[in-house]
C-alpha cells in the first residue's frame, strides 16, 4: 500500500467498496501508484488498472481492457470513441465480493496482456469525421491546413470529436472559430 493513496479510500461515498478492490488488487502483486489523482496500479512500470469513483458507481478500468476475455461480461466501454479501456463497475460491496475472484483472473489477464507486448490497434485520425464547417475553412485557409496537419494525432482527433460534438452547425462553427488561432500556433485544445 502506497500512502500517498490513502486518502482516496477515506473519502465519499465507495469507501467500503473501494477498499475492498484496493485489496483484491494488491494481492496480484502490482505496485500501487498514485496517478490523474486516482490509484493506479501498475506491473514493470506499465498501467494495469485503475479504481474510480463516479456518482451512480466505483469501477476498476483496465487500461488494455479491450484486449482482454471478459469470460465473466463484466466489462464496459464507458462511450463509443473509447477505444482501449473498459470498466468494471460495482454499486456495492455484495458486488466487489461476488465478482472478486473474477477481477483478479482479468488483473493477471491483463499483465499477461503486457508482458506479451500487445497493443490495441487504435483508429488512425483519417478514419474520424471531419465536419463539414471544419472542413470549409481547411479547404479556404492553406495555413490552416498545413498546421493541422503538423498537429500530433492525438491533438487532431481531439479537435475533431470536440467539433463534431456540436449538434447545430452554428455552434460547431463557433468552436472552430475560437480554436483556429490554437491550431494555427500548433496548439491542442487543452494547450
Amino acid at each position: 500500500m502506497n500512502p500517498k493513496v490513502d486518502f482516496y479510500f477515506n473519502k465519499g461515498k465507495w469507501q467500503e467498496e473501494t477498499k475492498l478492490l484496493r485489496k483484491v488488487v494488491l494481492s496480484c502483486g502490482l505496485t500501487e501508484e498514485l496517478k490523474w489523482g486516482c490509484p493506479c496500479y501498475v506491473f514493470e512500470g506499465r498501467n494495469i488498472v485503475l479504481i474510480h469513483v463516479f456518482k451512480e458507481y466505483c469501477a476498476l478500468l483496465f487500461f488494455k481492457g479491450a484486449l482482454l476475455q471478459d469470460a465473466e461480461g463484466i466489462l464496459i466501454r464507458q462511450t463509443e470513441n473509447v477505444q482501449s479501456a473498459r470498466q468494471a463497475r460495482f454499486t456495492n460491496v455484495q458486488e466487489v465480493k461476488k465478482w472478486q475472484s473474477a477481477v483478479k483472473s482479468y488483473i493477471y489477464e491483463a499483465v499477461e496482456v503486457e508482458r506479451a507486448g500487445l497493443k490495441v490497434p487504435l483508429k488512425k485520425t483519417k478514419d474520424y469525421a471531419v465536419p463539414g464547417e471544419f472542413q470549409k475553412q481547411l479547404d479556404k485557409r492553406a495555413a490552416l491546413k498545413k498546421a493541422f496537419e503538423t498537429l500530433t494525432p492525438g491533438r487532431q482527433r481531439a479537435y475533431l470529436f470536440y467539433f463534431s460534438q456540436a449538434k447545430q452547425s452554428k455552434t460547431r462553427e463557433a468552436r472552430i472559430g475560437k480554436y483556429i488561432p490554437k491550431i494555427l500556433d500548433g496548439k491542442g485544445l487543452e494547450d
